[in-house]
């Protein structure tokens, strides 16, 4: 598995195109007066306005959403002093989360200089080009001098997050660890061990908060940080203390709380059993902490324990708070962040934590019972409502304390404009893959004689997606498995074609000859069908063998779903089987249906499609708002085919009244709210954003999904087959990986459900 993660790290941030970031334009730019009004003559009044009022950069250009991660590479991770270009992985990565979690821009910048005042003044000279500044991975004691200076000589937000944000993160966990056992902030004993720039900006903050520096006692790698020392820098002095203390171990007798961020087996049993009563420890050295999880509870039951590491409750994450504190305070355009920030950040995350989770963070981390107590002290990452409760909380505090340039007067409105800046895409994902770790199933990948079939199987087990079952030759299978050197060990090979399994294959076209021996197929023929994949695997499925079937990528879409269909067949309750796409766009999902199946489906079947279309997208735990297009707009051309979307819409308001739905329209109205109010105000799909699209014929359908697809570049989930006895799905022939993967997921979750 180590060796899997290194091969696909590597290949992660090397295929394709080089790097995890890219610039994308804002403005449409594909004719000569698109490119004259973004650059020469168009960009002189612009920047004529910015001369006269600087304020107006803000107005014109970029800046009031992008940032700079800037570091020397003097502390990465845990790489230590490495240098800015082997850092620079690390602010790309940096820049992606800040994109991925909030929807800011960002540009990287690797300082290839050591000298603490010259990094100031290169800051410094190229600060008018950013909203804001993240400092990261700058070595202590620099760090501090140089925000320091930074923020008495900038007027834009800027942080060091490897100082604040563990503080800002740790210090909500605080909060509520306090409360759960039953202690006082300011009553707290606190023995930080490591005396880095992130555990002085932590014991800070914690007496920010109401801890009593009396109470802290801090220790390096040379002992309690102790007023007799004489090897203590200025930064370090701040926090000596004269009582009789000089070792880690004296120091932990009777602490209420450790926070470790030094190095890993720091924290002994035996010092562990010394702490008082319920004691918190934050032990967060990674990949090793001070203490393990497990051991911590094994050696004292009563502890309440966070971590750094994602597979153990209460995870000290930084992505919990930078992302959303540059979105506030960006969004105000703060001056800079402040304590007042930092602490209503704190707070905000600590409250947030006390709410009832969401069923996708339940269904993200496989569980349905998360709940505020000892193993979760602070939101989950994968939290969707973090975004529209930090990031105001923020920019609250950014206006209550005088460093805000603007003001904000509609937080519900904000916090909608915050929803839409994210979508929902993300948390689709998130919930798929969480659903599928929950109760893998046996998918049945029947064309695995193809490196991307049996790559996305090495990924599906390796991610616990489910657990594939490979048809074909064994050989050839196991050639390409060596080959690429994929980590598939354990999986099950089904070679159909093997003397071994002729036996089976017999039994297989007996049972299949009967079941459509009326239909035309005799033994002979069921025989022959029976050599294909596409049959065989079906017949796997009808009999309990796998819990799914995949196949399709080296054939067309009607050879893969016959079979299908002559041997699994539709429900006994529906008349059609239907196929749904899922476009995953920035303002959320876009179901598409029937893009696969019914070539000219009548009014009947379009409502059947219609609500098969529904119940597919009910299952995301998404409320359906359907379009049904057409080239017509509720009545305005009465040609045959908008007729027959009309009438699919009639019943449907007749039969399923609680059903949003309406049509006919045509897809650029139906997908502009604006347009939709102000033309047609008696549609029942007013003030709601359309999720669900319904099209009249396989024509426009194949060709909208493809185009999306191809032309606007969307990820695209699908085909979702729908009215299928059993959970049988069809990829796309040349499917990519990641589409394989997705499809996986598809078919694990259909077989979950049944």
């Amino acid at each position: 598995m180590d060796k899997l993660f290194r091969k696909d790290a590597f290949n992660y941030h090397a295929l394709g195109r080089p790097g995890k970031i890219e610039v994308i334009p804002t403005k449409p730019y594909h004719t000569q007066r698109d490119l004259s009004l973004a650059y020469s003559p168009g960009v002189a009044d612009p920047c004529l306005a910015i001369k006269d009022n600087p304020e107006d950069v803000y107005k014109y250009t970029a800046k009031g959403n992008l940032v700079a991660v800037i570091s020397n590479g003097t502390a990465v991770l845990g790489l230590g002093n490495i240098g800015a270009e082997a850092g620079k992985p690390v602010m790309e990565g940096k820049g992606l989360l800040f994109k991925v979690f909030a929807d800011v821009d960002v540009f990287d910048i690797e300082i290839n200089e050591t000298d603490p005042d010259k990094i100031v003044e290169v800051v410094k000279a190229i600060a008018p080009t950013f909203g804001g500044i993240n400092l990261e991975d700058i070595k202590a004691p620099e760090c501090f001098y140089i925000e320091d200076r930074l923020k008495e000589e900038l007027n834009i937000p800027l942080m060091h997050d490897d100082q604040h944000g563990t503080a800002i993160i740790s210090s909500a966990g605080l909060l509520n660890a306090a409360e759960i056992v039953g202690k006082k902030i300011e009553d707290l004993k606190i023995v930080v061990n490591g005396a880095g720039a992130s555990a002085i900006s932590c014991t800070r903050l914690y007496i920010k908060l109401g801890a009593n520096p009396k109470n802290i006692l801090m220790v390096d790698s040379k002992g309690v940080i102790h007023k007799d020392r004489t090897d203590l820098n200025e930064t370090k002095k701040q926090f000596a203390t004269d009582k009789p203390i000089h070792t880690l171990e004296e120091a932990v007798k009777g602490a209420d709380m450790f926070l470790g961020l030094s190095v890993a087996g720091v924290l002994k049993p035996e010092m562990l059993k010394t702490m008082a009563k319920n004691p918190i420890v934050f032990a967060l050295a990674n990949p090793t902490p001070e203490i393990t999880y497990e051991l911590a509870l094994e050696t004292r039951p009563d502890t309440l324990m966070a971590t750094g590491r994602s597979d153990y409750p209460n995870q000290i994450n930084n992505v919990l708070g930078f992302p959303f504190i540059f979105r506030g305070a960006l969004d105000v355009r703060a001056t800079k962040i402040n304590e007042e920030m930092k602490l209503a950040a704190a707070i905000a995350l600590a409250e947030l934590a006390k709410e009832p989770i969401p069923e996708e963070v339940n269904i993200a981390y496989g569980t349905t019972h998360i709940k505020f107590g000892n193993e979760y002290i602070i939101p989950k990452p994968t939290d969707p409502r973090l975004i529209e409760t930090v990031a105001p909380a923020v920019a609250k505090a950014a206006i209550e304390s005088g460093v805000a340039k603007s003001i904000i007067t509609d937080w519900e409105k904000y916090k909608e404009d915050l929803r839409k800046r994210m979508g929902l895409s993300s948390p689709l994902k998130r919930q798929m893959k969480g659903s599928c770790r929950n109760n893998p199933k046996r998918i049945l990948l029947s064309d695995a004689e193809n490196y991307k079939v049996l790559k996305a199987a090495e990924i599906a087990m390796n991610e616990n997606l489910a657990i594939p079952i490979l048809l074909g030759n064994e050989e050839k299978i196991k050639e390409i498995i060596a080959e690429h050197e994929l980590e598939l060990e354990g999986v099950t090979i089904v070679d159909h074609m093997a003397k071994s399994n002729k036996e089976k294959m017999e039994g297989f076209a007996k049972d299949l000859s009967l079941k459509r021996q009326r239909r035309g197929m005799t033994l002979q023929s069921a025989i022959r069908n029976m050599r294909l994949k596409s049959y065989y695997s079906c017949m796997m499925l009808q009999n309990g063998e796998t819990d799914a079937v995949l196949s399709g990528i080296n054939s067309n879409y009607p050879e893969t779903i016959r079979p299908a269909l002559q041997v699994i067949g539709r429900q006994a309750e529906v008349e059609i089987v239907t196929g749904i796409y899922i476009v995953m766009t920035k303002e959320g999902p876009l179901f598409l249906s029937d893009c696969t199946v019914n070539q000219d489906p009548t009014s009947d079947q379009l409502v059947q499609i219609t609500t098969q279309a529904a119940d597919v997208v009910k299952r995301f735990n998404i409320e359906p708002v359907i379009a049904m297009l057409s080239y017509s707009n509720f009545g305005s051309v009465t040609e045959d085919q908008p007729m027959k979307v009309r009438k699919a819409v009639e019943r449907l308001h007749k039969e399923f009244p609680d059903l949003k739905v309406d049509g006919e329209i045509q897809a650029n109205v139906a997908l502009d709210q604006e347009l939709m109010a102000e033309s047609f105000p008696f549609s029942k799909i007013i003030g709601k954003r359309v999720n669900t699209l319904i099209f009249p014929d396989l024509d426009s359908a194949n060709i909208a999904y493809k185009l999306l697809n191809k032309a606007a570049g969307f990820e695209i989930i699908g085909p979702i087959l729908n009215g299928m006895n059993k959970p049988v799905h069809v990829l796309q022939m040349g499917s990519g990986v990641n589409e394989i993967v997705n499809m996986i997921m598809v078919a694990s979750m259909d077989a979950q459900r049944r």
